[in-house]
């Protein structure tokens, strides 16, 4: 009997040995899956087809072959805004309720090709325009840890399905936190890559104007690591590049930094961090200085600075969506839709060029330092159909979510979020960690010694 709860490297070391066939593993999963979806919301589209012939397929390898494949038996699923041609994409819409993508997303061929297990398409908010997975065309994605509350967004699903063991990993995407909010809300590791680093290949160069990456999620930085080194990389093309790493991401989990000079900023003027938030965050502040790094606070606030251009991007990108009817577009995000479609052309491009001038001013203030720490969220999770708080106050209330996040977006930066405890509640909280420009290396060189110092791998959500 598989554990739900393996990591997708042991996962794979077993199905190489021969310990377990790839079939075995996708029948478990797969009823995994079918047990608690309809409690959980994970999965918008289940694909028992596609799993079991990427299981035969598999069982079909040579022995070089499988030791070749990073992701050998590995079970997966893609958010449902990834690109696959045999499956619908429908970004969360009622207006894609029946869009056939032209190609499959290169992440998607790369995750197949790396030996892992389509499993199916993930629940999100539509056009990822919620910071929780719910509204739209998806059943709500629900906490593992407390069905009444959200998993976060907008790769909720994939949250979900990861968090409630019915996949060791996941892909899903960032364009404001929507990987890492999801992980914080979850208890679990969201890595936003570098800008460049991962294609979005071919449905287009880049999304709303560099600030969304393709990016993995897991229960361990290890299997994120493994995850980032199958999907990284550009595509001939591509309009942004990271440059490749020194070693493969994976062995940046075995170096432990030393003597840090980390930089920490735990509040905001957008809005107030919950007191427990704080109260984790100083604990994990007090950590990384008992590890022997120099923590230092800093009086910095990003979102503050880069002023109205995020959200102006965020919501010329959401009205970038070319849809038949705009009444069947969920209320809450039909009000960034509707303003989107009312910014001119010249104040998006001056937001545009706000958002790189004071991008790079954060990035200049950050240099001095070898991290950033933050929380990941500062409120703890909601309860589903409590954001926003009314109507009128989305906007308000959505920078309120995005206010560690969305900054690293803007400044292109890669920023993970880890394990942080629990609220009274028993909801988790989230650590997130910033590096700098294109050190995914670094930064998961720091979450490896996080995760070893404050461990969570064994804390898991009593759902069956």
């Amino acid at each position: 009997m598989l554990d739900p709860y393996i990591e997708g490297w042991q996962l794979r070391e077993m199905a190489r040995k021969g310990e377990v066939r790839p079939r075995e593993i996708a029948e478990f999963f797969l009823k995994r899956v079918n047990d608690l979806n309809a409690r959980l919301g994970a999965f918008w589209l289940i694909t028992p087809e596609r799993a079991m012939a990427d299981a035969e397929r598999l069982e079909k390898a040579s022995p070089a072959e499988r030791a070749a494949m990073p992701l050998y038996g590995v079970p997966y699923s893609l958010k449902d805004m990834t690109w696959t041609k045999d499956f619908p994409t429908t970004f969360g819409s009622k207006n894609f309720e029946k869009f056939m993508a032209p190609a499959d997303a290169v992440i998607a061929i790369r995750l197949r090709d790396a030996g892992g297990i389509m499993l199916g398409k993930t629940t999100m908010p539509e056009f990822g325009g919620r910071p929780t997975t719910e509204g739209g065309l998806h059943p709500p994605a629900r906490n593992p840890w407390n069905p009444a509350y959200t998993a976060g967004g907008s790769s909720g699903g994939a949250a979900v399905s990861v968090a409630a063991g019915m996949a060791p990993i996941a892909a899903g995407t960032d364009g404001g936190g929507s990987i890492r909010m999801p992980a914080s809300c979850c208890g679990l590791v969201g890595l936003k890559p570098s800008r460049g680093r991962v294609t979005q290949a071919p449905m287009q160069g880049e999304a709303w104007h560099g600030l969304s990456s393709n990016c993995p999620i897991a229960r361990t930085v290890r299997d994120v690591a493994l995850m980032l080194d199958v999907m990284a990389g550009p595509v001939i093309g591509d309009p942004y590049w990271a440059p490749p790493p020194a070693h493969p991401f994976i062995h940046s989990f075995t170096h432990r930094p030393k003597q840090l000079k980390l930089a920490a900023i735990a509040e905001s003027a957008v809005a107030p961090v919950d007191p427990e938030v704080r109260a984790a965050f100083d604990s994990a502040c007090e950590t990384f200085r008992k590890l022997g790094h120099a923590v230092e606070p800093l009086k910095m606030d990003p979102l503050v600075m880069l002023g109205d251009s995020v959200s102006t991007v965020i919501c010329a990108g959401v009205a970038s969506y070319g849809v038949e009817d705009p009444e069947k577009i969920d209320p809450i995000v039909r009000k960034l839709y509707e303003r989107g479609l009312k910014i001119s052309a010249a104040d998006y491009v001056r937001s545009v060029r706000q958002l790189h001038n004071v991008s790079r001013e954060i990035v200049q203030r950050l240099s001095p330092y070898d991290a950033l720490l933050t929380p990941t969220l500062g409120c703890t999770p909601t309860e589903l159909g409590r954001m926003p708080s009314e109507p009128e106050r989305y906007t308000e209330e959505l920078m309120g979510w995005l206010m560690f996040t969305s900054p690293f977006n803007s400044t292109g930066q890669p920023a993970i979020s880890l394990p942080n405890g629990f609220t009274r509640k028993g909801l988790p909280m989230g650590l997130q960690i910033v590096a700098g420009q294109n050190d995914e290396i670094g930064l998961l060189s720091i979450a490896a010694a996080w995760e070893e110092a404050r461990p969570w791998n064994d804390k898991h959500p009593q759902i069956g």
